[in-house]
């Protein structure tokens, strides 16, 4: 595929950047049909950042502590990811709540180590042991203002094996969660539904 005709997409990260691994892994192949044109933080010095960086995209930080308020932040953070100009935002680990100006300029993707919607919020894996389930997994959605209630792409099961650790567990639902989110993004920006920013 030609790299100008692959859709582009920011990636917002707050820690190591597995989950955007894994997409920059994909991007190597040249017939995967999309880009990672940019990504983004809430705080500096974090190995997502520097994964980045070390292929040369462009990334910028977005501290919530420099605005005065979440809203300034959530304003600055839109304008930040529509410099780039993305189809889609993919939020891979980003630990901050996005706020009704990204939500409403841009469609926001998530991934979630449980089978939404139970076990939401964050501590998915932690909860999912403690309630006894024998099966749990990871969930692709839309973000919408709630914490994991936006409407469900895709998912994928987990087993829960005996002697699982909440590390354990928690390890092999982010092996099939780079997968899940590596498979389905082209298929989410192929969705009539799913496009360019809506609004500057």
């Amino acid at each position: 595929m030609n790299l100008a005709a692959r859709a582009p997409v920011v990636v917002l990260v707050s820690g190591s950047g597995t989950l955007l691994q894994a997409l920059l892994d994909a991007t190597d192949d040249p017939a995967y049909p999309v880009e990672v044109v940019a990504v983004g933080a809430d705080r500096d010095g974090i190995a997502g950042l520097e994964r980045a960086r070390s292929r040369g995209i462009a990334t910028f930080v977005v501290p919530l502590r420099a605005h005065p308020d979440r809203a300034a932040w959530d304003a600055a953070l839109a304008d930040a990811i529509a410099a780039h100009g993305p189809a889609l935002v993919v939020s891979a680990g980003f630990l901050k709540i996005l706020g009704p100006e990204v939500l409403g300029r841009f469609p926001v993707v998530n991934t979630h180590p449980a089978l939404l919607p139970s076990f939401p919020g964050a501590h998915a894996v932690r909860d999912a042991l403690a309630y006894g389930v024998t099966v749990t997994g990871c969930t692709l959605h839309e973000v919408d203002a709630g914490v994991d209630t936006g409407p469900i792409i895709a998912q994928r099961a987990v087993e829960v094996l005996p002697e699982d650790t909440e590390e354990s567990l928690h390890e092999r639902i982010k092996t099939v969660e780079r997968a899940l989110l590596v498979e389905e993004l082209p298929r989410l920006l192929g969705r009539r539904d799913v496009g360019a920013p809506t609004g500057d």
